[in-house]
Parts: structure tokens; C-alpha cells; sequence
């Protein structure tokens, strides 16, 4: 058995499973989730039926393999969506590649990237996978199975939760060999400014590290500029080669299809091409129906505009009932709202659970205690992914919850 497993931890959603083991939610209450970010808008019809059609319309739609670097046209839609999206002008056969949802994508990355420390060498020689703190678990469940050991940098909410870069020891940063950066972040909605790259590129440069930007909640946003991409702000600071620098983006969020799990990277052809290397023994090619529903999907806006402001219009309805007994603010992007509460953020979740039958996720459950804090405490997350009417539901619920425990 490999001996890093015993490194992981439960997954947020398994220990929100194990807090609500005991506990029997007020039956006369219909059950409400804000707990998980999973997409509950319905998938554009037009996707489904182009999954459908490359069955029955295509002879070789499910007869023979897959290639891992994908089909030609799938490489287009990508490069076609980075121009429309970002101005940028993207090799198709360099510089993209097809995954199989961002979450497989950084595992794998990280496995790629990372050169674990020889047999036998103490800790303070292993390398170091930094990320920010909250965060997406997978980012280190990645670097410890890659034999790497992640530095969690804490987010300042005085700061937009903008992640205190500074705060990272030269020591840290002369061991790194892969940043992860999410933006639009994952539970704050942070985006991240050009300044922001600034400093991170040159931190590249100066340490060689590699930076795997997730960019997966790029296209629900609130402001009518779009969020920045990390190739993006690249190429407006003159690095068209995207030197150390590999985007993820996903269709689960952007179109409503979790369930497809598809996604592409892309950035630095010299990462790719090993990446390609890496991907094609683990065997990591995309379904051909798949590819084909991706396509169309990649290739229309006008059900992304509609997805954006069906969020745009429920947060317009939900955050203003809750900013008036919780300390939370529309965020930049992302379909979550990242509320500080009164008290400890474990129990919160409990008894709303118990009291309202509303799910909702602690924020200590998505950081790491860091620098003598767990970001998290004291904060809850709130995926507001379902309806415009459950939402508002549980936010009326979450109302009268906080002001009976006040």
C-alpha cells in the first residue's frame, strides 16, 4: 500500500456526513442544500443532443479509442474560446489539451511537475506544492501523494481575500515547484488583479517553479468585466510564451455539465508536451461522445450570458436577506457566498441543520490551521447552486436562525 495515503484527510463533504450522523432535521421542513458546489441549473438541451447524435450519427462515436491529446476540432473549439474569451492566440496542437474535469487535471499535473526528494532525505528537503488557504482539497491531496508538502497561504479578508504572498518565506519559495492559485476563488469569489500576476510571475522566474492557475468559476461573475485569466494577464505583462504557466478551465460550472466531467489546459507548450506523456499512460482520454458535446458546448455563448444571470439574479435576491445578520458581501465571481458568523462555524452548521433542515458547509472544513490560524473558522460557505426559490427559501430559514440564537 502506498505509505502517503495515510497523509490524507476526509474530504470536507465526508466529515459534514460524519457531523450530521447523529442528527434528525426538523421533518416538517423540506431539506435545503447549499452545502455542495455542485451545479443545479439544467444542461442546455443543444449539448445533450449533440452527445446523442456523435452515438447515432457517428459509426466510430463508440468503437474505437480516443486519443489522449484529443480530436483536431476539439483543440480548435478550445483555441476559438481563448480568443473570444481572452484575445489570445493559442497553438492547437502545442498548447492545449482535453481533460477530464479540472479536478483530475491538478492531480495530474502536480504528479507531472513535481520531482519528489531522494530516498531518504529529511523533511526540510522535500518539495513544496503552495497553495491558498481556504482551498480546494484536491490541490493538497495532490502534492502529498506526489510526495510533496503543501504551504498554505492565508487569504486576508481586509484584502478582498486577496492571499498574503508576502507572507511566504524565502526558504519556502527557494523549495516550491508548483503554485496553485484559484481565481475566481474557491469559497471567497476572489479574482485576482494584474498586479497580483505581477508578483507571482516574478516569483516564477526567480525560483522556477511552475504556477497551475484554476480558473473553473471563470465565467460566472457579477461585474460587467469578465475575470482576468492567468494567460491572460500574461500576455498583457509581455509573456506570450506562458513561460511556467498552465490554465484550467471546465465546463462543469460554465455550462452545467459536472456530469461530463470535461475540461482543457493550457498554457506552456514545454509543460504540455510532458504533461501529454504523463496523461497518455494514465490513461486519461476523453470520451469521443463526450468530446463531441464538448465541442458544442465550447462553441456557444449565448447559454453562458443565461447561466450568468440566472446567478446574477438569484445572489441579487439572496445576499441582501442574509447581509443583515451575517458580515457577507457579493463576491467578484463564483456561485458562493463566504459568510462570517458569530461563534464556532461547526456548530453553526449542526444546529441550522438541525433546527431548519438547511445544509451548509464550515469553513474550517476547506482550510488547514497555518501560520498559528485556520482561515476557515468562523466562516460558512454557502453554494447557492439550486433555484432562485430554494435559495431564497434557505436564506429566509438562515434569517430566522441567526436571530434565534442572538
Amino acid at each position: 500500500m502506498n505509505p502517503l495515503l495515510s497523509h490524507l484527510h476526509p474530504y470536507p463533504f465526508e466529515r459534514l456526513r460524519e457531523l450530521f450522523a447523529t442528527v434528525t432535521p426538523d421533518p416538517a421542513l423540506r431539506a435545503i442544500s447549499l452545502g455542495m458546489g455542485e451545479p443545479k441549473h439544467a444542461t442546455p438541451a443543444f449539448i445533450q443532443q449533440a452527445m446523442i447524435a456523435s452515438i447515432t450519427s457517428t459509426p466510430s462515436g463508440l468503437s474505437s479509442y480516443p486519443a489522449t491529446a484529443g480530436e483536431p476540432k476539439l483543440r480548435d473549439a478550445f483555441v476559438a474560446w481563448l480568443k473570444t474569451r481572452y484575445a489570445l492566440d493559442v497553438n492547437p496542437t502545442t498548447q492545449v489539451l482535453p481533460v477530464n474535469g479540472s479536478r483530475e487535471a491538478l492531480f495530474a499535473l502536480t504528479q507531472t511537475i513535481v520531482k519528489p526528494a531522494p530516498a531518504g532525505s529529511p523533511a526540510d528537503q522535500a518539495p513544496i506544492v503552495v497553495c491558498p488557504n481556504p482551498f480546494y482539497q484536491i490541490y493538497e491531496g495532490a502534492a502529498l501523494l506526489a510526495g510533496a508538502q503543501p504551504y498554505f497561504v492565508p487569504s486576508d479578508p481586509a484584502r478582498n481575500f486577496a492571499q498574503d504572498w508576502d507572507s511566504v518565506p524565502e526558504s519556502v519559495w527557494a523549495r516550491t515547484q508548483l503554485l496553485i492559485t484559484c481565481s475566481p476563488g474557491n469559497p471567497t469569489g476572489a479574482v485576482m488583479p494584474l498586479s497580483e500576476w505581477k508578483k507571482l510571475f516574478d516569483l516564477s522566474d526567480r525560483y522556477g517553479f511552475v504556477i497551475a492557475s484554476d480558473e473553473c468559476y471563470s465565467e460566472i461573475y457579477f461585474r460587467d468585466e469578465p475575470p482576468l485569466g492567468g494567460m491572460e494577464a500574461a500576455v498583457k505583462l509581455g509573456r506570450t510564451d506562458f513561460k511556467n504557466l498552465i490554465s484550467f478551465t471546465s465546463l462543469s460550472k460554465r455550462s452545467n455539465v459536472p456530469g461530463m466531467r470535461s475540461g482543457f489546459v493550457a498554457g506552456d507548450a514545454a509543460l504540455i508536451k510532458p504533461f501529454l506523456l504523463y496523461r497518455t499512460y494514465h490513461g486519461s482520454a476523453m470520451s469521443p461522445v463526450v468530446q463531441a458535446a464538448s465541442i458544442a458546448a465550447w462553441r456557444d455563448e449565448a447559454h453562458v450570458v443565461d447561466n450568468r444571470n440566472q446567478y446574477r439574479a438569484k445572489f441579487a435576491q439572496v445576499t441582501p436577506l442574509l447581509t443583515g445578520v451575517l458580515d457577507v458581501a457579493l463576491p467578484d465571481a463564483g456561485f458562493y457566498l463566504w459568510a462570517k458568523i458569530k461563534g464556532n462555524d461547526v456548530d453553526f452548521a449542526r444546529d441550522l441543520y438541525a433546527q431548519y433542515n438547511v445544509t451548509v458547509l464550515p469553513g474550517s472544513y476547506l482550510a488547514r490551521e497555518a501560520l498559528g490560524a485556520n482561515p476557515g473558522e468562523g466562516r460558512i460557505r454557502m453554494a447557492l447552486v439550486a433555484e432562485t426559490a430554494e435559495c431564497v427559501e434557505a436564506a429566509q430559514r438562515i434569517v430566522q436562525f441567526v436571530q434565534s440564537r442572538a
